[in-house]
């Protein structure tokens, strides 16, 4: 699939199935979107897979922070995919590149993965919610203190019959785009 392509049929396709990208074409994957724009070369990101039984870990996280009457179902989320990929963010502390900008490189970075898992077969979806500030989902994460959770990419593959490939349609972007228009400058 070309990139104009990828970029023109790629929907968060929120029913998955096996299979998912194993961990080796994750990680091949990772490499290739790494080569998004990031200024300094921080890779201010890690990614932590989560698989098997080890959503059922994610979500029992998720059930303690739901209300009584609604736990099942937030302990169901987990298994909404094969594979979770946890997107934790690791700026660069003190660095002279902001680190406004480095949550745009992670953001690229994994704009740029969701593209290539689509242009493999794979279906994704980038889910946040409460549980992100989690104190029991930091924890079973081992994140440190200093690092932030922005969210899950859920990966698999589209349920047939959920979604229909179709080209999006270009916006008009004309009220979003002008020219910068200098003053005559006089001549000497």
């Amino acid at each position: 699939m070309d990139l104009t392509t990828a970029m023109l049929t790629r929907r968060s396709e929120h029913h998955l199935v096996d299979p998912a990208p194993g961990d080796e074409e994750f990680a091949y994957l990772l490499k290739v979107a790494a080569t998004a724009p990031d200024h300094g070369l921080l890779r201010p990101w890690r990614w932590i897979l989560i698989r098997g039984d080890g959503r059922d870990e994610l979500g029992a996280c998720f059930a303690e922070e739901a209300p009584a009457e609604r736990r099942a179902q937030a302990a169901a989320k987990a298994r909404r995919a094969p594979l979770l990929a946890s997107l934790v963010f690791t700026p660069a502390q003190g660095h002279r590149v902001p680190e406004w900008e480095q949550l745009a490189a992670t953001s690229a970075l994994t704009h740029s993965l969701m593209l290539l898992m689509h242009s493999r077969g794979f279906g994704s979806i980038w889910r946040t919610g409460a549980s992100l500030r989690s104190p029991q989902v930091r924890q079973l994460l081992g994140l440190q203190d200093e690092e932030d959770l922005l969210g899950w990419l859920y990966i698999g593959t589209a349920k047939i019959g959920t979604s229909k490939p179709r080209r999006r349609p270009l916006c008009d972007v004309s009220s979003r785009l002008s020219r910068l228009s200098l003053p005559q400058q006089a001549a000497i």
